[in-house]
């Protein structure tokens, strides 16, 4: 689904695919180099899908949801590293206003989305209504109804405004998602990212199972699926999330580049104010 397309020189841009898949023997362990290779590689295609969302004038849109710990972040992090971020943000909302909460819905989602030339990578999105209000009680049955009769109705409305919208789920085994968030505790550096409400998701595991269920049944539609990623491997979920992405949004090739530095300004009695004058940061390394 790549929804509708601005005319340009290229009217069928080329479509990645993966060139050199991974053997079979290696599936058991994806070794560092390996996935390093790898990553740049795509990151690489990515910058060239940029180019082409700014030279073409598209608006994309990616959802990122899945359980507390399955992977979000770092792909988000990987997807974003090398790219434009005047071309290419997250959008990535916190608590609502008391404002807010007032409005509908969709309303502070609708004004992150993108206009000509740019792509919004959203860590989490409008399905809080359709998963976490509604097993941790924060949103009422009739609202929660409503969220699952009005999103296929919002994301068709997103489509036929020529907006290219990919949703990608992100499952992690129950062993896997505990190993994480033990790891979490365990490092200061991460300890930040294990928020009361990640706990309190670990102790209704079963209901956030049926409410994905649920929301999977009423929002998985042709004009906008959703697409499963196994991130039980945090290196393999990377590398698939971003080579599909690549795969269902067509991109161009871009010329040769033929960027020549122009010669330096001649120096014209220019005269450097003393060291002494100015404030340096203490060379501490």
């Amino acid at each position: 689904m790549t929804g509708s397309q601005p005319s340009g020189e290229n009217p069928e841009p080329r479509r990645f695919s993966v060139v050199e898949p991974i053997e079979s023997e290696e599936r058991a362990k994806l070794k560092k180099r390996l996935y390093e290779s790898e990553l740049r590689r795509l990151q690489q295609e990515l910058v060239k899908l940029q180019d082409s969302i700014v030279q073409r004038g598209l608006r994309v849109v990616v959802v990122f949801e899945g359980r507390d710990a399955a992977g979000k972040g770092g792909v988000i992090k990987r997807i974003i590293e090398r790219l434009n971020p005047r071309v290419v943000r997250v959008a990535a909302l916190g608590k609502a206003t008391d404002r807010e909460r007032t409005q509908w819905w969709f309303q502070r989602y609708v004004a992150q989305l993108p206009a000509a030339g740019e792509m919004v990578l959203f860590d989490r999105s409008w399905y809080n209504r359709g998963l976490v209000e509604p097993v941790m009680g924060f949103c009422t049955e009739d609202e929660y109804r409503e969220f699952l009769r009005s999103c296929p109705e919002f994301e068709r409305m997103i489509v036929r405004a020529g907006i290219i919208l990919v949703k990608y789920w992100f499952s992690v085994s129950d062993d896997e998602q505990e190993r994480r968030f033990h790891a979490r505790i365990q490092d200061p550096t991460k300890r930040w990212k294990l928020s009361p409400m990640d706990l309190e998701s670990r102790a209704r595991w079963v209901e956030y199972s049926r409410a994905k269920d649920i929301m999977f049944d009423h929002t998985d539609i042709k004009q906008a699926p959703w697409y499963v990623v196994n991130a039980d491997d945090k290196r393999r979920a990377r590398l698939n999330c971003m080579s599909h992405l690549l795969s269902v949004i067509p991109y161009d090739e871009p010329p040769a580049s033929d960027i020549e530095l122009p010669p330096r300004q001649a120096d014209q009695s220019y005269i450097r104010p003393p060291i002494g004058e100015q404030t340096f940061v203490p060379e501490e390394y």
